[in-house]
């Protein structure tokens, strides 16, 4: 008998479904199928792998609300994150359906003469690509559509708590007409063997994670050993600057969607508030005022904010606010909590927080925003930057030229300015120090996946 594991709604605690829990020998019976699949897949023409990912847009849209709607029972996300996330996962098919026919290359003259260098791209191999729970179906279309628009076939290990989307793209994939093998999903409670089996395996040759950074690390450690390709989407701390000449309605705007987007449970979530002192209580009195209407409670109750993914993550995030507020910092604002047995922490706002208190330093992963403020830049760039972190950030300010210099200060690899959403499939999603190596979206995505050759050709002068 297959041994099964259960996928709980965060906001009831109600099962919705029995999943199978697949282990090691499942792992390697999907790098079987993988490595059988890779000959043909990779010599397929891109313009065929273009149009089964075009295809695969197509029906992910068509199944929008459907999808939304298994997202937020799995994830506890809002119905309108989830359709939004839907929207932005399809999108990944169709940017990388248009990449997979401009795969590029080059040809030149080699400066000495007497030679021709023809350079190409061939896709990597097989692909584990490791994903979250907290974006399910854009975190596996932003791995899977470069992966198979490069040529490379993919395993996929989608989280424990939310594995049901990763198999519903992989239906979709399937009626788009992938061929067998191409993409499998291994579906485990037992993360660190079936990705060590993978790592373990001289077939697999590309590793794609995105989660902490702890546990980057040491997939780090263990791709090291066999000189895996690797792809590091990790953790952030994400400031969220005011200036004293900002746009204070758009700075709120984009305050709700840098911090409250899924819960606040995002890698690129503003983590920290930066908030100029001249401008500082008439920021927090119209963000709190905003926060304080954010409705809390189930997706199918048509809540602006759902639950936190697990007790764990609630018990974590209590403790972060206690501890914040013990060290001195005060709840200047907050939202009600609905009688619910889910995961639901309260949107909350906190002011008067010690420049080095924890919370600051740490990722938060839930709907709190701590408020600190400044008033010398120099100051202030110092704070941002002292932490390991540097995936996102933003910037509102009036002076558009001090705002791009400020960007351009801050040690992150994405930086929204006057907006608070950096995320967009054309884009290089990635960041620097401790939040990741590599980037996906855009053209560096689909380079991800693939190795840089050469053919140096005699040409005589």
């Amino acid at each position: 008998m297959t041994a099964t594991f259960t996928v709980t709604d965060p906001a009831t605690l109600e099962a919705v479904a029995e999943v199978a829990d697949q282990g090691i020998a499942e792992a390697r019976q999907a790098v079987d199928a993988a490595t059988a699949a890779f000959p043909a897949w990779s010599r397929t023409a891109p313009r065929k792998r273009s149009e089964i990912l075009h295809r695969a847009f197509q029906l992910m849209l068509r199944d929008r609300d459907e999808l939304a709607r298994l997202i937020s029972r799995e994830n506890g996300k809002s119905l309108t994150d989830a359709a939004g996330e839907v929207t932005y996962a399809a999108e990944f098919f169709r940017w990388f359906a248009e990449e997979a026919v401009r795969p590029g290359g080059e040809y030149g003259e080699s400066p000495a003469g007497g030679a021709r260098t023809l350079v190409t791209h061939h896709p990597v191999g097989v692909a584990a690509l490791v994903t979250p729970w907290n974006f399910p179906a854009a975190m596996a279309t932003r791995k899977i559509a470069p992966a198979l628009a490069a040529g490379c076939t993919a395993i996929l290990k989608p989280a424990a708590e939310t594995p049901l989307t990763a198999l519903a793209v992989a239906r979709l994939l399937t009626e788009a007409g992938l061929p067998d093998g191409v993409v499998t999903v291994v579906t485990t409670t037992d993360s660190s063997g079936v990705v060590g089996a993978w790592l373990n395996d001289e077939r697999v040759r590309k590793i794609s994670f995105t989660g902490s950074t702890a546990v980057g690390r040491v997939l780090l450690r263990h791709a090291a050993d066999r000189v895996v390709n690797s792809s590091m989407e990790l953790g952030g701390n994400a400031p969220f600057i005011v200036t004293e000449d900002a746009d204070l309605d758009a700075a709120v705007a984009g305050a709700m969607i840098a911090k409250f987007r899924n819960g606040g449970q995002a890698c690129t979530a503003a983590n920290r508030f930066y908030v100029h002192a001249a401008v500082a209580d008439e920021f927090v009195a119209r963000f709190g005022a905003r926060v304080e209407k954010l409705t809390v409670g189930a997706a199918g109750d048509g809540s602006d904010i759902g639950p936190l993914i697990s007790v764990a993550a609630l018990n974590r995030v209590r403790r972060t606010v206690d501890e914040a507020v013990a060290a001195g910092a005060r709840v200047s604002h907050q939202a009600a909590l609905p009688a619910a047995p889910g995961h639901f922490y309260p949107p909350t706002v906190l002011v008067d927080v010690p420049a080095d208190a924890a919370i600051l330093r740490d990722e938060i992963f839930g709907p709190v925003a701590p408020i600190t403020t400044w008033t010398d830049e120099s100051a202030l760039l110092e704070q941002v930057n002292d932490t390991e972190y540097g995936l996102a950030a933003y910037v509102f300010a009036g002076d558009l030229a001090r705002a791009l210099r400020l960007g351009e200060s801050i040690e992150a690899g994405m930086v929204g300015i006057n907006r608070g959403l950096v995320s967009d499939p054309s884009a290089p999603f990635g960041g620097v120090k401790q939040s990741g190596l590599g980037r996906e979206g855009a053209r560096d995505g689909l380079r991800e996946f693939q190795e840089t050759r050469y053919l140096s050709v005699d040409w005589p002068v």
